[in-house]
């Protein structure tokens, strides 16, 4: 009897469980919120929320991925951000025989339903993902349309490297066009070290910075003596908004949220 119903588990699709390693801090989190978290094995370096999900094995910064950690984690199921580096390496993992589900990783609100529907799919949760794009497209119906002319200058800053502005084409520019407002460094691309003389010819109104990032400077003082940004509106008036850098620029379930929060930080100049 107990021999029947092992080969009937084998034998039936959808009742094994997969195995599954999630690549990218936006698709750990939607895992969790489809409840499908019992079925993960492993997760990447950027994977911090919910805080449980620290306590997985760890594959590694999902930019510098390699294929033997993901494989010696026996996984059947790989559900990676399109932004995942390098890719030859999840091409290794799909021929080694591991389905390699690519999630979008486009800079954009309209991104968070079709991430939703795409993990849904793959672990077999359409209607769980079905309710929980309901509930994301409610939060994104509330956000403001209009736009306000604020210019904001976005600062990325990691230990022992230069800090840098985020341009075009960036997560950051993604998020400050969401909120209706305006990059400061918009005219130039990706993210360019800070200069003196690009950053005051850019006037930023507001400085936004992550938390990881003020850390890694050591302090706000830290932050205005950066090259010209005591110089710009924002730095004479210590106008600065710190937020958790994950939700603004991962485009998953805390995004709508953190760029209500960037939104209001904004509206708050245009009160003074």
């Amino acid at each position: 009897m107990k021999r029947f119903l092992l080969l009937l588990l084998v034998s039936l699709p959808g009742l094994a469980a997969e195995r599954v390693v999630s690549i990218g801090g936006d698709v750990t989190q939607i895992v969790y919120a489809l409840d499908a978290q019992q079925n993960l094995v492993a997760r990447d370096s950027t994977s911090q929320h919910p805080a449980q999900a620290t306590k997985l094995p760890d594959v590694g910064y999902m930019r510098q991925l390699n294929a033997e950690g993901i494989l010696a984690l026996k996984p059947t199921l790989v559900l990676s951000s399109e932004l995942a580096k390098p890719s030859l390496v999840l091409k290794q993992v799909e021929q080694a025989g591991v389905k390699v589900v690519e999630v979008s990783g486009e800079n954009s609100l309209q991104a968070i339903p079709k991430k939703i529907a795409t993990i849904g799919k793959a672990l077999n949760r359409e209607a769980q993902a079905k309710t929980l794009e309901a509930q994301v497209e409610k939060q994104l119906a509330q956000l403001p349309k209009q736009t306000l002319p604020v210019k904001v200058l976005y600062i990325m800053a990691n230990s022992g490297m230069k800090s840098l502005a985020a341009g075009n084409q960036t997560a950051a520019d993604g998020a400050i066009r969401s909120a209706g407002l305006v990059n400061a460094m918009a005219a130039v691309p990706h993210y360019q070290a800070l200069s003196q003389e690009g950053v005051v010819a850019a006037a930023p109104d507001l400085v936004v910075i992550g938390y990881d990032g003020l850390k890694a400077l050591g302090s706000e003082e830290k932050l205005w003596q950066l090259p010209g940004v005591a110089l710009t509106p924002a730095g004479q008036h210590h106008n600065l908004l710190v937020i958790d850098t994950m939700a603004l620029l991962g485009f998953g379930l805390d995004t709508p949220q953190a760029i209500v929060k960037l939104r209001r930080a904004a509206e708050s100049l245009r009160d003074d």
